[in-house]
């Protein structure tokens, strides 16, 4: 665990996705720093396991369900008065050649990465609005904007919430609360998977996968009050990879 740089104390955070890898990170991050932490996730029993470990709320819910979304704010704000700030991480994977996707597999992907993305911050503007003060912080990847093979999906849905930030960054700013997101190449469960051949490839550049650490301390900082006037970036936590 990386030192912690900012206090969050008497915050509010709804962090998805955060059941493992690195939006568990994000939720402990801000939980040590201070804040009321929420972890969403649509695994019920491993967000509840995970929601001990961290000392944050448990919030079952699928973030590509209007419903759902809507209740968790709902609760966050009953319980706190408030929602300071939304980390949109929740994601799946349907990979496929895109002439083996489904209409399943490319809607189910999109209607979590990036709906999931717009459906949250929906239901946060209102409090944002309220308050004159909210932080979003959207995950994307590298493949949104240079694509992966197998990944016409996935890479569709990061490169749109690249476009959602960055118009979200806008229309927000009256309230003020900014918009970004960051760009990460972590160690995870997920990349656990890749064979070895293929992790020398993607890593061939840099020298290492990243911490998940080291992604929750590039989110946490573009959380804090001290970077008010960034709005509308995509920061790469990648080692280089983008270069």
């Amino acid at each position: 665990m990386s030192n912690l740089s900012f206090d969050f104390t008497g915050s509010s955070v709804i962090v998805t996705g955060a059941a493992r890898g690195i939006g568990k990170e994000l939720a402990q991050h801000f939980r040590q720093a201070g804040a009321t932490v929420f972890m969403v996730d649509f695994d019920g029993a491993e967000l509840d396991t995970a929601a001990v470990e961290v000392g944050a709320e448990a919030a079952q819910a699928d973030v590509s369900k209007t419903e759902d979304v809507e209740r968790v704010v709902a609760t966050v704000v009953a319980k706190t008065g408030r929602v300071d700030i939304l980390v949109n991480n929740a994601g799946i994977l349907r990979d496929r050649v895109l002439w083996k996707l489904s209409d399943d597999d490319w809607e189910q992907v999109l209607a979590v990465h990036a709906g999931g993305t717009f459906r949250f911050t929906r239901a946060c503007v209102p409090h944002f609005r309220e308050q004159q003060f909210g932080r979003v912080v959207n995950v994307t990847s590298y493949t949104g904007l240079h694509g992966n093979r197998g990944q016409a999906n996935y890479a569709t849905a990061k490169a749109g919430i690249i476009g959602f930030t960055r118009t979200a960054a806008k229309e927000l700013a009256a309230f003020g609360a900014t918009v970004n997101a960051i760009s990460p190449n972590a160690a995870t469960r997920m990349t656990a998977s890749i064979p070895d051949e293929k992790i020398a490839e993607v890593t061939g550049p840099i020298p290492r996968f990243g911490d998940p650490a080291e992604m929750a301390a590039a989110v946490a900082f573009l959380a804090s009050e001290e970077a008010g006037y960034i709005t509308g970036a995509v920061l790469p936590v990648d080692g280089g990879l983008s270069m």
